[in-house]
């Protein structure tokens, strides 16, 4: 049995800060588990930009966002322990692992629920028809375009208005394949304003509020959805169908907290979310046990997740030293504008508040900033719209077969695909440093550099 005074179970944003912040609160021996091989969690799959705005004061991809997090955590002297799958644990705070070496038992003064979130599927929202091949939820399509390079589709319908969903649509599009729509079953779509305006809006992809997917066609292979729109009880209106023919449907249909091994326990859910019940000081029913991120509510940001996590661990830590805890203050969760951009608007990407920034059609007047930084990317997008552009290139003779990359600096979003075209060409020699210009494009007299956003270790050679 291995003790130690802080077990941290999840190695995503929450886990590797709470683990930095109980380490830097004063616990000697702070260990991290994660199922996986490599630390960071969900974040080494969003290549996209737009992590990072609150807690490092920069937009930067998800691998980016997890190296950074990473490193605190290997600075403060946190053990990393990979490659181990949790499979239960007690109200004493003992901890049943399984990995490549058989079972593993630690004993912690505290632990911290650290384990997120998992992707609502088919079955939960009873999608009737048949049952083809090429259905797929938003995060199991991102991890094969981003992590495997496998494009599933070339005709794709998405359900649901989630971010992952908005995001891969744009991803989707940027790598040749087809977007007919996205289908929305509520009035107003879930996902944030910024990803409407850059992820549909900038492709023309159609957006269908109050509509849902009311049957599937197909036999082996996805042929067709049909498409309906729904009444005021969100229920498919007879007569009111249509066929869209597709190869891929995805599913963005919302999140729930990841909480298996809690239950094991005896901690308490909520009956609303089934995120893990805590106090004011993000302690369980269970003393000594800790829930942060997404596990415990659903958050919007990585960087409110992490922030959860750092008052998670501190207090974990605190809980072993017998010292007061402190409270999370909860409106501390979600500060990004929802739903549709406001008419006639446009959506600030520079930070967290998401302005809704007014160009008068007559006089030109700007308004609805919060800052001049506002006014400045309303003023380019009334001229001449820019984007950073996210997206992977093969890799040779690496441990990875994808690296991703990021564009130095916003350029003319007319040259995004053009770019996308050029960048196809380009393969990168392993091994390969986060921040190496792996590509230089030129558009309008402009140099752009594309940056790796992770290090891709060179592959052994076999003996």
């Amino acid at each position: 049995m291995e003790h130690c005074d802080v077990l941290v179970l999840g190695a995503g944003p929450g886990g590797l800060a709470a683990a930095a912040a109980a380490k830097k609160a004063g616990a000697e021996k702070v260990i991290v588990l994660d199922r996986d091989r490599k630390a960071g969690g969900i974040l080494n799959q969003c290549i996209h930009d737009g992590f990072g705005l609150i807690r490092y004061g920069a937009s930067v991809s998800g691998p980016e966002y997890a190296a950074k997090a990473l490193k605190e955590a290997e600075t403060a002297g946190v053990t990393l322990r990979l490659g181990l799958q949790a499979v239960s644990m007690t109200s004493d705070r003992r901890l049943l692992a399984q990995g490549t070496e058989g079972l593993v038992e630690f004993k912690a003064g505290s632990i911290v629920l650290a384990t997120g979130c998992r992707e609502r599927t088919r079955g939960a929202i009873s999608v009737p028809g048949s049952r083809p091949a090429g259905i797929f939820t938003a995060g199991v399509l991102q991890n094969f375009v981003n992590v495997r390079n496998i494009l599933c589709g070339k005709r794709v319908v998405i359900l649901g208005s989630g971010d992952i969903g908005l995001i891969m649509a744009r991803r989707l599009t940027l790598e040749g394949a087809h977007v007919e729509a996205v289908l929305e079953v509520m009035k107003e779509p879930g996902g944030l304003a910024r990803n409407i305006s850059q992820c549909l809006y900038d492709f023309g992809i159609p957006l269908y509020t109050s509509h849902t997917v009311s049957n599937i066609i197909g036999k082996k292979k996805l042929e067709a959805v049909e498409a309906c729109p729904v009444d005021e009880h969100l229920k498919p209106i007879p007569g009111k169908s249509w066929i869209i023919p597709c190869d891929a449907l995805v599913l963005s249909v919302g999140l729930i907290p990841e909480n298996e091994v809690a239950l094991t326990g005896g901690v308490v859910l909520s009956e609303k979310g089934g995120g893990a019940e805590t106090d004011a000081n993000l302690m369980t029913n269970l003393p000594g046990v800790f829930a942060c991120g997404n596990c415990r509510k659903v958050m919007d940001l990585a960087d409110y997740v992490s922030n959860q996590g750092t008052l998670a661990g501190a207090n974990a830590a605190r809980f072993v030293r017998g010292e007061a805890l402190k409270p999370w203050n909860d409106k501390e969760a979600s500060g990004m504008v929802k739903g549709l951009p406001a008419p006639g608007s446009v959506t600030c990407p520079i930070c967290p508040n998401g302005c809704q920034i007014h160009i008068d059609p007559q006089t030109g007047a700007i308004s609805g900033n919060r800052c001049p930084r506002g006014k400045a990317f309303a003023e380019q997008e009334k001229t001449h719209p820019c984007r950073t552009l996210t997206t992977t290139l093969r890799v040779d003779g690496g441990e990875e077969r994808l690296v991703n990359i990021r564009s130095d600096k916003a350029f003319g979003r007319e040259h995004l695909a053009e770019a996308m075209e050029q960048l196809k060409k380009v393969r990168a020699q392993a091994p390969i440093r986060l921040g190496d210009v792996l590509a230089e494009l030129s558009f309008d007299g402009e140099t752009v550099r594309f940056l790796a956003g992770e290090d891709v270790a060179a592959k052994c050679p076999e003996q």
